[in-house]
């Protein structure tokens, strides 16, 4: 039985994945929460998705790709966050228009400008592949997120549940309001190595909404939110040694399977409730 859990991990390269899954996961999962609060829930399938064009114009100018990323997912989240404070058009509506044209612009400069960078690597990730500067770009983010939620976490917590309220009480609302959306396109620029463009989006979901499920209190949604993705990371990396699957599709199998197991409880205690009324 104990070889069977520490087999995977005797390899370096399954060590290195479930360690970049673990630095992914922890900065995602406490965005997510707030996220999930905020009704943002596409924001991060709208940045992850607008990075492409960036990484592609980084090719062709000789720049970091992961600085061609932060750059694109930046232009995504002021555009988003500008249009809808200066229009009457809905949050999800300016979203799907801004996410679906930077990724349509993306697909169309890869297709002309002839790159090196694998377009599968780019949306699936590549976290069986990662390298020292892979470590090294997401740690700094990793922890630079971190810190700063764990600091602010409360004036980020009044803004999320009553912006009227936190502006009455002095709180720097548009600090705030761009300071997430910033976190959020580092975030994505962090997991672009290990689970791709597509995938970074369950992690930036999936455990806020298991937090929310299981607890009604932010800082126990917080903590359930960043277990719940530390989890899902191993375990999937572990999973997918055995199954011989790619890592990161599994851990968000996992994550759906969390879900899933957060819901039917709550749905159990709900009807519990209400029978014994």
């Amino acid at each position: 039985m104990i070889e069977v859990l520490t087999l995977p991990f005797t390899y370096p390269f399954m060590r290195d994945a479930a360690l970049m899954a673990v630095i992914a996961a922890v900065p995602a999962a406490l965005l997510s929460c707030f996220l999930v609060l905020r009704g943002w829930s596409l924001m991060g399938d709208a940045i992850s998705h607008a990075v492409l064009p960036g990484i592609v114009l980084a090719w062709v100018a000789g720049l970091p790709l992961l600085a061609g990323a932060f750059g694109a997912g930046m232009v995504c989240a002021l555009v988003s966050g500008w249009v809808e404070e200066n229009s009457r058009v809905k949050p999800d509506t300016v979203l799907g228009v801004v996410m679906s044209g930077m990724f349509g612009l993306g697909v169309v400069l890869y297709v002309a400008i002839p790159t090196g960078v694998h377009l599968d690597h780019i949306l699936f990730g590549n976290i069986l592949g990662v390298g020292p500067d892979d470590f090294i770009s997401a740690g700094l983010i990793g922890a630079t997120i971190t810190v700063a939620i764990v600091l602010k976490w409360r004036d980020f917590a009044m803004w999320s549940f009553d912006p009227v309220q936190a502006r009455v009480a002095g709180l720097p609302i548009r600090w705030l309001h761009y300071g997430l959306l910033a976190m959020i396109s580092a975030s994505v620029v962090a997991m672009l190595s290990a689970v791709g463009i597509i995938l970074s989006v369950a992690l930036l979901i999936a455990p806020g909404a298991i937090g929310f499920l299981t607890t009604r209190r932010l800082p126990a949604m917080l903590a359930v939110a960043t277990a719940a993705a530390v989890l899902a990371a191993l375990s999937g990396v572990w999973a997918s040694f055995w199954l011989d699957s790619a890592p990161a599709p599994t851990i968000v199998l996992v994550l759906t399977t969390m879900f899933i197991a957060a819901f039917g409880r709550r749905q159990w205690h709900a009807r519990r409730w209400t029978m014994a009324r």
